[in-house]
């Protein structure tokens, strides 16, 4: 079972009350039942009793149960897309990267609080670990096309493959160590992990993990290119 908490939506299946119509009450109501009773008890039948609709209604908005925590992927993979055609030429291969990627991690307490008990139920469960393969490997590939731009190589050679599966599995250690500690602040172990990988791992780049917790990240606007 998932910690944390969703709270209900208006629109949750009492007496009286309006049934849900939108994507994102039936995405709320799904991420909640989850937490409460677990991924596996939970079934589409109850997100859909929960929200005051039949299973074809859900099925308009979701594919799947497993939709409900992934699509937000699809979201994620064009903000660093776009994130990469906005950032400056002038910044360094890595900078870029580095900033791309913290300027478009989840900022807001509410994100990061959903943020999480998405990244605890991807941990935990093998089906969605396995449904969220074909994400990260579009996310690495959006990294490893813009490296290759960069450089001046065909993406699928050596050393843009190299960047993208690196700071994918930077990305992902970061993420794993922020939902373990249950800190507030997300960016500042991205930052730091994707620093380090950046500096290739000097002492100089390296902050003890118990300053993780305390460190807040400015986050860097991407700049146009010139």
């Amino acid at each position: 079972m998932v910690t944390g908490d969703i709270s209900p939506v208006e629109g949750t299946a009492r007496r009286g009350r309006r049934p849900v119509t939108s994507a994102r009450q039936l995405e709320l109501i799904g991420l909640r039942l989850f937490t409460e009773q677990g991924y596996d008890e939970t079934t589409i039948e109850q997100i859909a009793v929960a929200a005051g609709v039949n299973r074809r209604t859900f099925f308009n908005y979701f594919s799947s149960k497993a939709a409900v925590v992934l699509h937000t992927y699809d979201d994620a993979i064009n903000a660093l897309r776009a994130g990469f055609a906005d950032i400056g030429k002038d910044v360094p291969l890595m900078d870029a990267i580095r900033q791309v990627v913290v300027g478009i991690s989840p900022g807001s307490t509410e994100d990061l609080h959903e943020f999480r008990i998405r990244m605890n139920l991807i941990v935990s469960v093998p089906t969605l670990r396995e449904g969220a393969a074909p994400y990260y490997e579009a996310w690495e590939r959006v990294v490893s096309e813009f490296a290759a731009k960069r450089i001046g190589q065909p993406a699928d050679s050596v050393f843009p493959l190299a960047i993208g599966r690196t700071v994918l599995a930077a990305a992902l250690a970061a993420n794993a160590d922020w939902v373990a500690r249950a800190d507030a602040d997300l960016t500042a172990y991205l930052d730091a992990a994707l620093t380090a990988l950046g500096g290739g791992f000097t002492p100089s780049t390296l902050i003890p993990p118990a300053r993780l917790g305390r460190r807040r990240t400015r986050r860097s606007p991407t700049r146009p290119n010139e």
